[in-house]
Parts: C-alpha cells; sequence; structure tokens
C-alpha cells in the first residue's frame, strides 16, 4: 500500500453540514462487477495501484427497469457511505434508466482510478476540473458536448467541465463553496462592514486587530488549507485563465505575476493567527466559533465542526462573502467551489445508455431524489429544489450559480503529486520565512521540470 499525502476533502466527504459533527458511518467497503479492480487504501488521490478489494459490506440495488429503447448501462460509483450509497440509488432510479450500480469504498476508488479507468464502468463517478481534464487528455474518457447541450447547467459549470480542446467530459452533481466565512453577530456587534476589495479588506483586518480581535484563522496542518489562499489571491490577482494555464504547467512559477501573489499575500500575514502550519483546520475553526477571530477562508464544510446538539447557535450564526477583488479587470468573477460529477468510459459498452444516464444525473430531477436523501450538499442543476437548505446552502448556491469561472481547489486543478510534494512545500515554507519568495518560486519551477501534466 502506498502513503498518501493528506488532501484537501470531497464535497463527497463533507457537505455543508446540516447535522453538525455527527458523520454518517461508512457501510460499504466492496465492489461488484467491473470495478472489483480497486484496492482499499488512503485519500481521494487519482494514482496507485493495489491489490483488489472484494470486501463488499451490502448489494447494491438492482438495476432500474429499462427506459425507452436506450437499453441498459453500468455505473462505477464511490458513494460508499450508508446515505450516499443510499442517496445515489435514489438519483440513478430518478433518472427511469435501467442502471447496474457496483460501489467502490471511497478512498479505494480514488486511490486506484489510474488502473479502474483503463477498463471502467460505461459512467464512472470523479471530480471536475483538471482530475477530469487529464484523463480526457489521455483519451481514457469519452466526450459529452452532446449531452451538455441538454442540459441545464451554469456557464461556470460548463467551464469546469470542458477541457483543453473545447470539449465537454463532465457532468457536475454537486459541490461546496469556498469563502471567507465570519460570525454574524461579532460583524453586527462590532458594525463591520462586508469588504469587497482588497483595501476593504485590510481596513477590516486593521480594524479588527485594534478591537483585540485576531483578524484571520489560520491553519495549514497536513499541507492543504492554505492552497486556498493561494487559489483564491492568484485569481483575484492574475485572473481565472492564468491560475488554470499555472496550475496545468504551462506558465513559469518564476513569472513576475506569479511573484505578485506571494507579495499581495504578505500583506495579509500580519494578520495571521500565528504557526498556522502546526494547526488542524478544526482548531482554527474552533478560534472563529469563539471569536477569537474575525474571519476564516475555507469551505462551507467548516460547519461540520461543530456539533448541532450543543452548539447549533454557532452554527446557524456562520456567513461567508466571496473573497474580495484584488484587480477590477477580474474582479470576484472566480469562485473556489470543488465539484464531484460523474465521466462517461471512451468506449462504453452502451453508449446510448450512458449518455442517457448522465443526461439525468445532471438533471433537478436527480440531485433532487439524491438530496432528499443525503442534505448536506449543494445541487448544481438549475431548478434543483432548494426548500431543504440552510442558510450557507443557499448562499453557496446563489454564488457558485451564477459565477463565470468555478476552480476546484489547487490540489484538484493540477498533478496532486505536484500539489502536495511541491507546492504545498513552498507554501508552508513561505509562511514561515515570508522573504524567501524569489528562492522558493525558482525551486518550485526547478522541480516543475521533473513532473508530466496534462
Amino acid at each position: 500500500m502506498t502513503a498518501q499525502t493528506p488532501g484537501s476533502p470531497s464535497p463527497s466527504e463533507f457537505g455543508i453540514s446540516l447535522f453538525g459533527r455527527r458523520r454518517f458511518i461508512a457501510g460499504a467497503a466492496g465492489a461488484t462487477g467491473a470495478a472489483a479492480v480497486l484496492a482499499a487504501c488512503g485519500s481521494d488521490d487519482d494514482g496507485g495501484a493495489s491489490s483488489p478489494a472484494t470486501d463488499a459490506a451490502g448489494d447494491d440495488p438492482p438495476a432500474t427497469e429499462p427506459s425507452g429503447d436506450v437499453g441498459s448501462t453500468t455505473f462505477g460509483s464511490n458513494y460508499s457511505d450508508e446515505k450516499p450509497r443510499a442517496g445515489m440509488a435514489a438519483a440513478i432510479e430518478a433518472t427511469g434508466v435501467a442502471t447496474e450500480i457496483n460501489t467502490i469504498d471511497h478512498n479505494s476508488y480514488q486511490e486506484n482510478f489510474n488502473t479502474y479507468v483503463q477498463q471502467p464502468d460505461d459512467v464512472l463517478a470523479w471530480f471536475a476540473g483538471y482530475r477530469m481534464r487529464a484523463f480526457a487528455a489521455k483519451g481514457v474518457v469519452g466526450d459529452i458536448s452532446d449531452v451538455w447541450a441538454d442540459l441545464d447547467q451554469s456557464e461556470g459549470f460548463k467551464n469546469a467541465s470542458t477541457g483543453r480542446d473545447g470539449k465537454q467530459y463532465f457532468v457536475p452533481f454537486y459541490f461546496y463553496a469556498w469563502g471567507v466565512h465570519y460570525r454574524k453577530s461579532l460583524f453586527e456587534e462590532k458594525g463591520y462592514e462586508i469588504p469587497t476589495d482588497w483595501a476593504g479588506f485590510i481596513a477590516l483586518c486593521e480594524q479588527m486587530e485594534a478591537d483585540g480581535i485576531t483578524p484571520i484563522s489560520a491553519a495549514n496542518d497536513g499541507g492543504w488549507p492554505q492552497m486556498g489562499m493561494f487559489d483564491m489571491i492568484n485569481m483575484r490577482t492574475n485572473g481565472y485563465d492564468f491560475h488554470v494555464s499555472l496550475m496545468g504547467g504551462s506558465e513559469s512559477w518564476t513569472d513576475d505575476r506569479v511573484k505578485q501573489v506571494f507579495t499581495n499575500w504578505m500583506d495579509l500575514l500580519p494578520f495571521y493567527q500565528p504557526d498556522a502550519n502546526g494547526r488542524e483546520w478544526q482548531a482554527a475553526a474552533n478560534s472563529l466559533g469563539a471569536k477569537e477571530t474575525g474571519m476564516y477562508l475555507i469551505g462551507n464544510f467548516l460547519t461540520s465542526n461543530f456539533d448541532a446538539e450543543t452548539q447549533q447557535d454557532i452554527i446557524d450564526d456562520i456567513d461567508f462573502f466571496p473573497f474580495p477583488e484584488i484587480d477590477p479587470a477580474y474582479g470576484q468573477d472566480a469562485i473556489e467551489a470543488p465539484i464531484d460529477g460523474f465521466m462517461m468510459a471512451a468506449s462504453p459498452a452502451n453508449e446510448d445508455g450512458a449518455k442517457a444516464l448522465l443526461r439525468g444525473l445532471g438533471s433537478a430531477d436527480a440531485i433532487n431524489a439524491y438530496i432528499a436523501v443525503d442534505p448536506s450538499v449543494v445541487a448544481a442543476a438549475n431548478g434543483a429544489d432548494t426548500a431543504s437548505y440552510n442558510a450557507l446552502q443557499q448562499k453557496a448556491s446563489d454564488l457558485v450559480g451564477s459565477a463565470k469561472f468555478i476552480s476546484q481547489f489547487l490540489d484538484r486543478d493540477t498533478d496532486p503529486a505536484f500539489a502536495s510534494e511541491v507546492v504545498g512545500k513552498a507554501i508552508a515554507d513561505f509562511l514561515s520565512d515570508p522573504g524567501s519568495i524569489d528562492g522558493l518560486l525558482a525551486t518550485v519551477e526547478e522541480q516543475k521540470a521533473t513532473f508530466t501534466f496534462e
């Protein structure tokens, strides 16, 4: 078994919690059908291969009755915990397409995806962004641009589903958003205004500091939390297109534009909690909950840190705003929102059935059926029923639905090993020694040459 570097959470691990810290217990650790090539290991990276996992913890439901003349198809699923598994079965039933579901333990699926995707099911669960584009570039997943012609989803979701060749290879299902989280009652008590630009953001940090509050919750244990800060400052400083190009290995890390990201970042460091590298994201969340800190850039899964039985008042008091504008040329047109969804095999046994299933899974009916079972996520499809959403879910839905560009998070928008072994280390070193920007970026660029990008 290969050791894995911790990575950012997947939406299928953390939704926007309606239930506090109580997590649904994983009930499925097995596989059936063709997907049994996968093995039980670690995190949500897309590499590695190991021995097959065959310890099934429960049978998937039988295929639904065929719909129309598309016949039956197969679906490789990483929705292995009890609620997500039941939710996915409901979603597929709502499509009306006869489907055999082959469920694999969530971590095993990710760990061994490189092997699985060589002979996958017709439709397969995966992530948007680089991890989708990399497999599209390799020709191991299929063009579904014609499916997109029938979907009712936003431009941002379509951009996140598009390969380098301009074709679509992915259907979004749900997501969570990253933003600057805060406690509404603290802002009301102190009279703080939501900043929309960099000057306003810095001014708010200064005011919080004067009020005896540490402005920014800061964690980086595991090497991934501060990747989100890099992403947002880069997209606000240089735009989404440059960010994606840099993540794809097509830009130099010694470029003055990248240096400007770290120069801007240095403006925020005096307002950070000290020693971010040694702090887990949950500890930083507790500081925000206790009003010891004023703001926290993180995903909406932040609320899962608090217990609904004893801390529902904190959960209800948390809100967030988009990361402020730095360059007016780019405004706030990009938002970070990791997306879970689906791809099609390059040569599915039943292409008509696979595309019919994808059309169905990209619809409001399918995600409504899923949310009825597992209400902790936010739907990608327009027209989804939002009646059960809490305030945080509704805000995430509105912001991401109106975004022009949706990034996936640094370790999903580039080669995962490059993210963790090179960029993540450079960010940690920067937090420890902010004066070393030139040397850090030269080292990143040198090490980049040892990686093969999409």
